[in-house]
């Protein structure tokens, strides 16, 4: 079957990479910045080594009856660089859709100048009903747009 495979991107301008490489990596704790995520924590495993595991709580959602139920998924994590600033996880079982899904995060250099960092989200996913590919990676650009927003936000507090 064929996969849904999508990378998005935004710039930071006044960040280092890895300020916000610090904040990705604590795999645990992604609700602290990812929009409309409730709570996450971990599961298994210490948090941000291979295998770890974290349980990410959302918001409502509609069933197929007609009824309302929260949202959830289990992700582990496959691999982490800190090197090169990466991790690569993925979804072991949700109530959301998403089958075979995997994400790689990468922090690199602004390529335009010394200041801030790209933050770049891949994924692949089986296609599932009730989704359109488009609709999916606007998703993923508005969520990751509004994380690295709550990140700078959360590192400009700890500047004062």
């Amino acid at each position: 079957m064929e996969k849904w495979e999508e990378k998005v991107r935004t710039k930071l301008k006044t960040r280092k990479p890895k300020e916000i490489w610090a904040l990705f990596k604590d795999f645990f704790n992604l609700h602290k910045y990812f929009p409309n995520l409730k709570n996450s924590y971990g599961l298994h495993g210490t948090n941000g080594e291979p295998g770890c595991i974290r349980y990410c709580l959302g918001g409502s959602i509609k069933t197929d009856g007609g009824g309302d139920c929260i949202a959830f998924s289990k992700e582990r994590l496959l691999a982490i660089d800190d090197v090169n600033m990466s991790l690569k996880y993925e979804i072991v079982e949700c109530n959301i859709g998403f089958e075979g899904y995997e994400s790689t995060v990468r922090i690199s250099p602004n390529d335009d100048d010394d200041q801030g960092c790209v933050v770049e989200w891949g994924f692949s996913v089986e296609p599932f009903p009730g989704m359109r590919f488009d609709d999916l990676v606007g998703k993923y650009e508005v969520g990751l747009l509004k994380m690295v927003m709550a990140m700078e936000e959360s590192l400009k507090n700890e500047d004062v």
